[in-house]
């Protein structure tokens, strides 16, 4: 489904398209068509665009209300909260830190998670309500928990909900901890991106339990994952289902250092070691290959550094500030200059896993899967027994 808005239709030309579009599977139209999307959307929004990269300026119902309805049914983000809630004024935050998700990405999950009637379920990020309200509708109040760290947060979802006639349980707290009173759940869902999924999902699901999630790595890069719960609680195992771009979860975010903190007061390169490399940073900057790249080179992240004929250096950092790279991109070039220091050889890390993936034939989402025990993660291609090699 593209970003064309339905304003004229409401809530059920937009509910209608996500049908079409295969996004909204059938069952859920009802739930849509009374649960409209705009009961969940605040006065004040920042619209962004489809695939996450750009933020449109702030717009008003209040002062717009023709601008605001037609954001509100159409098929993208909404920002409704910057910097967790430090943000003052209508330009643009630093960093998003709540919203009202893109309709097609909140079908395409519910779709995923495949509830039955009588289920219940826990939410990890409550935002708006939206979801939980659509949750609510479908299956009850009485079955459906919904986990908020930010009270602001939580306190506009509650009236929202309430506003629109629902009244699932919204909690204030952590939602790595999920919420143990309400379990065991048959169904959870984040609509926030995690790093690792916490054990404490596991412990609170109902055995055969479905756990829906979108999964980022470090490095970057995020997908949806679909994991089953083995009768113990002690063993998820699934597949990912296709991309995605969501906020962090809040206790899940790391720390990205600037490079002055690399060179330890010593002027670039410092110590760091020249090759080249035959490998384009170009090609590993896709936002699935930097996924893949993530799943074999933890604890490492990377920026861009831009300039004005097209060319650019890729910086990577690993967490720790004790290694950096930095890889030269030029246009119409076929080798490029290289520098690394520290104990990990960043590039080369990042290098091994593009080329193990092309060797691999370049495969997309649909091989990959994820198997997560009270140990650890651990990813892998096409079968549990074949993990994602670790480069560091």
């Amino acid at each position: 489904m593209s970003s064309e808005t339905h304003r004229e239709a409401g809530p059920q030309g937009l509910a209608s398209a996500l049908v079409a579009s295969g996004a909204l599977s059938s069952d859920w139209l009802p739930s849509f068509e009374a649960v409209p999307r705009e009961r969940f959307v605040p006065d004040r929004i920042w619209p962004g665009i489809a695939d996450g990269t750009k933020q449109n300026p702030v717009v008003y119902r209040s002062k717009d209300p023709e601008a605001w309805r037609s954001a509100v049914y159409s098929d993208i983000p909404l920002t409704t909260q910057w910097d967790d809630g430090d943000h003052e004024g209508d330009g643009l935050g630093r960093t998003p830190s709540s919203s009202n998700s893109m309709p097609t990405m909140v079908a395409s999950m519910l779709r995923t998670l495949d509830v039955r009637a009588g289920d219940r379920v826990l939410e990890i990020g409550t935002g708006t309500g939206w979801n939980a309200g659509l949750l609510a509708r479908r299956l009850g109040d009485a079955n459906v928990v919904s986990v908020e760290y930010d009270p602001d947060v939580a306190r506009g979802a509650r009236e929202n909900l309430g506003r629109a006639g629902l009244a699932p349980t919204v909690v204030e707290g952590d939602g790595r901890a999920g919420w143990p009173q309400g379990a065991p759940y048959d169904r959870i869902i984040a609509t926030c991106s995690v790093l690792e999924i916490p054990v404490a999902w596991l412990e609170q699901s109902a055995p055969g339990a479905v756990i829906v999630a979108p999964f980022g790595t470090e490095y970057g890069g995020e997908q949806i994952v679909r994991l089953t719960v083995g009768g113990d609680g002690t063993r998820a195992v699934g597949t990912f289902t296709g991309g995605s771009a969501f906020m962090r979860l809040r206790q899940q975010r790391t720390d990205r250092p600037l490079f002055e903190e690399y060179l330890h007061g010593v002027p670039w390169p410092a110590d760091g070691v020249k090759s080249t490399t035959t490998l384009s940073p170009w090609d590993t900057g896709e936002w699935f290959q930097q996924f893949v790249i993530g799943l074999g080179v933890p604890g490492a992240f990377w920026r861009a550094e831009r300039y004005d004929n097209g060319a650019y250096t890729l910086w990577i950092y690993s967490r720790d500030k004790r290694s950096w790279a930095s890889a030269d991109y030029e246009p119409g070039r076929t080798e490029y200059e290289v520098y690394q220091s520290g104990p990990r050889n960043l590039w080369d890390e990042v290098e091994a896993a593009y080329r193990w993936w092309d060797d691999h034939g370049g495969p997309g989402y649909e091989r990959f899967g994820l198997t997560v025990t009270r140990e650890g993660q651990t990813a892998w291609l096409d079968s549990p027994d074949t993990p994602v090699p670790q480069q560091s």
